[in-house]
């Protein structure tokens, strides 16, 4: 398929209705709506193999929606999947909100309403397949619906390079792609996300306390991660962000309570170390999850009394 690209003419709101139009006649009829750029501009390249369309997107910020009113009682039973290469958006679908970053993969249903909100330039990889090469229950689908699967999460070090490979050959896909390569495709995907499935299953045998210590541990491994969010902690185990609070409240901790006394222990251990005397101060902050010094700096000390700089001078 040709590449498709916004004209370089025309007014950004007409750009973004061409996009639309490009979007809901190659993937799945929905809206487009504009977000803060005023110069809207984006590029589709598809390649069909087997069962199995990829498309190759690159974009402004925008976010995209489809509505009930998309989805006829005829909507074919379709799976869209979004491997997120740069920037990052955050997707709705079941009562479940996500945000997706670079290397990171996420699933949704076109035969439900979702909305993919996207506030700043970005590029991903869009495969739609129908749902039942997936070879999963509902149910199970259900559960991995609007869920983010990292390349350092399970099987995704495996299945994750593998779509970043697919990627950068879309322009050879279309002649080079067979129904058995559509077919092995899509098997590694349904590997990889029964995989998640089958680990919320068993989670749902946890009791309030064991289901507590897994969220404490997840929490733990992703404090250098800035973006590490309540909504990521609920959706990465399954529950609202409700519950999660009402767990973290019952060891006597608010969900950013907790990460940024954490974040701010591990700065201090650092600080303290002669180990560690080759890092600036803001780099040991911006190790523990405080991109900006400033913030870094001033969280501290309100906690410690002392600025990091003081902390590391007073060591002796």
């Amino acid at each position: 398929m040709p590449r498709i690209t916004t004209p370089s003419d025309g007014t950004a709101t007409e750009r973004l209705e061409c996009w639309r139009d490009a979007v809901s006649r190659n993937l799945a009829p929905l809206d487009v709506l504009p977000r803060e750029s005023s110069d809207f501009h984006a590029s589709l390249h598809a390649a069909r193999f087997g069962q199995v369309l990829m498309s190759l997107i690159t974009a402004e910020p925008h976010s995209i929606a489809r509505t009930r009113r998309h989805i006829g009682s005829d909507a074919p039973d379709f799976v869209q999947l979004t491997l997120q290469l740069s920037g990052q958006g955050v997707l709705t679908q079941r009562d479940r909100q996500v945000r997706v970053g670079p290397g990171e993969l996420v699933i949704y249903d076109t035969r439900r309403p979702f909305t993919y909100e996207l506030d700043q330039r970005h590029s991903g990889l869009v495969l739609m397949f129908p749902q039942a090469m997936l070879k999963m229950a509902e149910r199970d689908l259900a559960r991995v619906t609007a869920t983010a699967v990292s390349r350092h999460d399970g099987l995704g070090p495996a299945v994750l390079p593998f779509l970043y490979g697919l990627a950068q050959q879309v322009e050879h896909l279309e002649s080079r792609g067979t129904p058995r390569l559509a077919d092995n495709v899509v098997d590694l995907i349904g590997t990889l996300l029964a995989e998640r499935a089958d680990a919320d299953r068993a989670a749902e045998g946890d009791g309030p306390d064991q289901l507590t210590r897994r969220i404490l541990a997840y929490m733990e491994q992703r404090l250098p991660d800035p973006r590490l969010s309540p909504e990521g902690i609920a959706a990465a185990h399954r529950i609202s962000r409700r519950y999660l609070y009402k767990l973290l409240a019952e060891q006597g901790y608010t969900v950013a309570g907790w990460i940024r006394e954490q974040r701010l222990a591990r700065c201090r251990q650092d600080l303290v170390d002669p180990a560690m005397d080759h890092l600036p101060v803001g780099a040991i902050g911006g190790r523990w999850g405080f991109p900006d010094p400033a913030h870094f700096s001033h969280a501290f000390k309100a906690v410690h009394g002392m600025s990091p700089r003081e902390a590391r001078a007073a060591r002796g």
